[in-house]
């Protein structure tokens, strides 16, 4: 296939560079939003007198018919194309012929890859957006159906306080709400047009970027030519939301499988979500969200390969950027694979609230009763020093805290009575909770009344 860059050169380009050089295999996913921008940049041309109308309508009549067979699924990569620019640009040669070679005018392949890559960008955000919400709906659903279920809350892997189980699934309804905030934010910086900015100095020609801008729905255009082909910023803080986004799901992922466990025995996964084992016939193993927790590493790494590339890179345009699409594509390819298998199975997930009982002692209310004291007038630490004592001595007798006697409660602290045990109770202790945003039953019903209005809007 012969060369976009050719003229210059007297020999052929070695088989062996050919091959290395080749992003044919990576960037065909470009294909699409090459054409798009293709037939902007020709009917600019054309508005702008470059070319004839004649010739404007010629190229995007040819660039149309490209664009349906992509569409289609009936376009597939020439793995003898140097990169999808080339390929489409062979292609529309043979449709419309010679006029077909005034398409690149006043464009070079560095604008026009930036150019790509931002519109793969941005629609990336819109269905990584779509596959937050559909993961923050199961999470709502999961939660409003089991609004009264109790469990540990855990700090260090230990049970800490009972809260709802609502309030920990809407933790991670918050937290994938700042991813999406993210995304939005990061869109912004991606809907910068970056065409019409040449190789890296801009062109002599009369062209009307903003006519371009327009027709490709991007509100502002490039401020400065260099940075314009050299910018990969959108692209390095698009993986970086995902990185982020990643480490959520992964920690989301983790909580499922240890909740998922015998030990934990909170949930069970429905059997169209889980897998078995080629050996032990009892199994039923959370692959999914396992290969949900491993790839977060996978993007993590990603992100540090781009900001690596990237470093040492002096202005403008670099070869080194060509690997940039394969970490952006990875990544992206595998947060939406992550959203639209955990949004199905969290929402198929099973509760196992006749066990929950099992799991929560009074021991979960030793903050309580801390507090209990401390509305009788004593000091935290001092309230806090009583019930550690009080906790020590049980422990010791292999009681509970309710099998002490009155006599020994009240040798620790004459506040410390058979009354001040009664807060020793897991679903008394969410109750008790006032302060805004906590377990509260009410402050939880208020919370998933509030996300269940936010994400029907977002329907």
């Amino acid at each position: 296939m012969s060369k976009m860059w050719g003229g210059r050169f007297t020999k052929r380009t070695d088989p062996r560079v050919e091959r290395f050089t080749s992003s044919i295999l990576v960037d065909y996913r470009l294909a699409r939003y090459d054409v798009e921008g293709s037939i902007a940049h020709a009917k600019m041309l054309g508005r702008c007198r470059i070319v004839s109308a004649a010739e404007s309508r010629r190229l995007v009549q040819g660039l149309t018919r490209i664009l349906r067979l992509i569409e289609r699924g009936r376009w597939t990569p020439d793995r003898s194309a140097e990169d999808v620019h080339t390929q489409i640009q062979q292609e529309l040669e043979r449709l419309v012929g010679p006029v077909a070679q005034k398409l690149h005018t006043a464009r070079s392949r560095n604008d026009q890859v930036s150019l790509d890559l931002r519109l793969y960008c941005r629609e990336a955000v819109s269905r990584l957006t779509m596959g937050i919400r559909g993961v923050q709906r199961s999470l709502v659903h999961l939660a409003s159906s089991h609004r009264e279920a109790v469990i540990p809350g855990y700090t260090h892997l230990q049970r800490a306080q009972p809260i709802l189980l609502a309030h920990h699934l809407l933790a991670y309804v918050e937290m994938l709400e700042r991813d999406a905030q993210r995304l939005d934010e990061a869109r912004g910086r991606i809907d910068v047009l970056p065409l019409g900015s040449g190789a890296l100095a801009g062109t002599t020609l009369p062209i009307d970027r903003r006519y371009v801008a327009k027709l490709l729905k991007f509100p502002r255009v490039a401020a400065n030519s260099m940075d314009a082909v050299a910018d990969r910023d959108f692209a390095l803080e698009l993986v970086s939301v995902l990185a982020n986004l990643a480490v959520h799901l992964s920690r989301l992922a983790e909580d499922m499988i240890l909740w998922s466990s015998d030990e934990f025995g909170i949930v069970s996964l429905d059997d169209a979500f889980a897998t078995g084992s080629s050996l032990l016939p009892q199994k039923r193993n959370p692959d999914v969200l396992e290969l949900i927790r491993g790839q977060a590493g996978v993007i993590v790494g990603n992100l540090t390969a781009f900001f690596t590339m990237m470093k040492g890179l002096p202005l403008s345009y670099n070869r080194d950027m060509q690997w940039d699409k394969r970490l952006v594509f990875e990544s992206v390819e595998a947060t939406v694979a992550a959203l639209s298998v955990l949004a199905p199975c969290l929402r198929h997930l099973k509760v196992r609230t006749a066990g929950l009982s099992r799991l929560l002692d009074e021991s979960l209310c030793a903050a309580d009763l801390a507090e209990y004291l401390v509305q009788q007038g004593v000091a935290f630490r001092q309230a806090h020093e009583i019930v550690g004592k009080a906790l020590a001595l049980a422990e010791r007798l292999g009681v509970t805290l309710r099998r002490l006697s009155a006599s020994e409660l009240t040798r620790l602290s004459p506040h410390l009575t058979r009354t001040a045990l009664a807060v020793l109770n897991p679903r008394r202790s969410v109750e008790r909770k006032r302060s805004e945003g906590s377990t509260n039953p009410s402050q939880v019903a208020r919370a998933l009344s509030r996300w269940q209005r936010y994400l029907r809007r977002k329907d």
